[in-house]
């Protein structure tokens, strides 16, 4: 590891920050939804907006050198006339100087899926007009924040927050509908683009990007039936977002099958234009699995996620109707409790795939596992989190030696904070937050194994080639 190499770990505003209606911040769909449908919220989370240099203080002791963190657009928006929230500015430069004090270098993401309910009542991500909101939000962000953020991200995991908002219907706007989640697919990543050409014209300093959730898709064997499938799972999985970002354009195999049943005219010379002109310059991959799969045989499309944990394991199930089937619960494997495979090599080998397909600097911007922890003790003894992080550096340390250039590793999280959908009980964090107990922070066991690691420059990871 180089030694301008940034580690360091990741949170997201709605995740962490709380404060929900302070400082004139307005609501987010997030907000609307969750208390809509009374569900867990994360109204108070881990109340980041008060606790931001208790936070950021402990990430420095803890060794590590950059946070990756995200701006609320209903923190800095008021509207959709685009007046801004000077008092949401304000909290985000007290947040970037408090970096700079603490010598940690801010990774920034633009987007971390809390859209002003302002825009989700206008249709959100289905309206075209959102698109050009974004585009003078980020430019907001660019212009105020210019002189303290070097890294860039526009958006965080797109396939994550319209799969789950239009396909699947677990998170908001909780819609099912194939067609929505086309039109709300391709209005991000037209977006990105004209992010990307803000900071472009602005000749703002520094670098911008994109954060996938990045799942490099293996086959059950190598038939002609399964390299099909898999190539299916790849556009579904990673090449809507990574093909369009980083080469600017779509895959052509998935616009024509998609044209044959849906309706793809929504999508305009002018859109694509813009979208091949405006490529990023880095990629962040957040990675927690591979996807595995098998050509599809039968059955209507079917995408069930485990939001309970140990309560539902075994419950996850993805179809893809005429595409691909997910092998979830092969019994070689070993799963979270949230039926996640953990499967290390599949982060190696997926590096080199991806550097080698887009020659571009990649971060892995999100990295760890989520479990039920008690908190109540005097230090969380979560090994379980030393090995996966071990494994997963380790395999990037391999991805390295092949060549490939990775400039930054972030575990996810910096500290427990609120999961989505699985509310306060999955928890990622190097410092535990005891929500029972005035939200004390408490480090675990892996935030002083991964300061250790960080001032060794990487030398005690246990080595191991896949």
């Amino acid at each position: 590891m180089n030694h301008d190499f940034l580690w360091g770990g990741a949170t997201a505003s709605y995740q962490c920050e709380g404060a929900w209606k302070e400082d004139d911040k307005v609501k987010s769909m997030w907000d609307h939804y969750l208390h809509e449908e009374n569900l867990e919220n994360g109204d108070i989370a881990s109340d980041h907006y008060h606790r931001y240099e208790e936070d950021i203080r402990m990430m420095a002791e803890g060794g590590q050198n950059s946070y990756r963190f995200s701006l609320s657009w209903p923190r800095i928006i008021k509207n959709k006339e685009g007046d801004v929230n000077e008092k949401g500015i304000e909290f985000y430069h007290k947040i970037l100087d408090t970096c700079k004090k603490y010598g940690i270098e801010p990774f920034v993401t633009i987007y971390h899926w809390d859209l002003p309910q302002y825009w989700e009542e206008t249709g959100g991500w289905l309206n075209e007009e959102v698109c050009y909101a974004y585009q003078h939000y980020a430019k907001v962000c660019f212009d105020n924040f210019k002189d303290k953020i070097t890294h860039w991200v526009t958006f965080n995991e797109p396939k994550w927050f319209i799969c789950s908002g239009y396909l699947i219907g677990n998170y908001p706007p909780a819609h099912q509908n194939p067609q929505e989640t086309i039109k709300a697919a391709f209005h991000v990543m037209y977006a990105n683009a004209l992010g990307v050409k803000a900071f472009r014209e602005g000749n703002y300093p520094g670098n911008i990007g994109i954060v996938h959730s990045f799942t490099p898709v293996n086959g059950i064997d190598d038939t002609v039936e399964t390299k099909i499938a898999m190539r299916y799972a790849d556009n579904y999985c990673n090449n809507w977002i990574l093909d369009t970002a980083a080469k600017g354009e779509i895959p052509i195999d998935l616009l024509t099958a998609l044209s044959k049943i849906y309706d793809i005219s929504f999508i305009k010379p002018k859109h694509l234009k813009t979208i091949k002109e405006n490529t990023v310059d880095f990629l962040g991959l957040n990675y927690y699995s591979r996807t595995l799969v098998k050509p599809y045989t039968e059955g209507e499309t079917v995408l069930i996620v485990n939001h309970k944990g140990k309560e539902s394991k075994g419950e996850s199930k993805v179809i893809l109707k005429g595409w691909f089937e997910q092998v979830l619960h092969d019994p070689n494997m070993t799963y979270t409790e949230w039926d996640t495979e953990i499967y290390p090599k599949g982060l190696q080998e997926g590096l080199i795939e991806v550097y080698q397909r887009y020659h571009l600097p990649i971060y892995i911007t999100e990295n760890g596992v989520g479990v039920q922890e008690d908190v109540s003790v005097d230090q969380v003894q979560d090994d379980y989190r030393i090995a996966f992080m071990n494994d997963h550096i380790n395999a990037i340390m391999n991805a390295m030696d092949e060549g490939v250039d990775v400039k930054g590793y972030y575990a996810w999280s910096s500290f427990d904070l609120y999961s989505w959908k699985n509310g306060c009980k999955k928890r990622y964090g190097l410092v535990a937050v005891d929500f029972e107990d005035n939200l004390k922070r408490k480090p675990k066991k892996s935030y002083y194994w991964y300061k250790e690691m960080i001032q060794n420059n990487g030398k005690t990871i246990k080595r191991e080639k896949y």
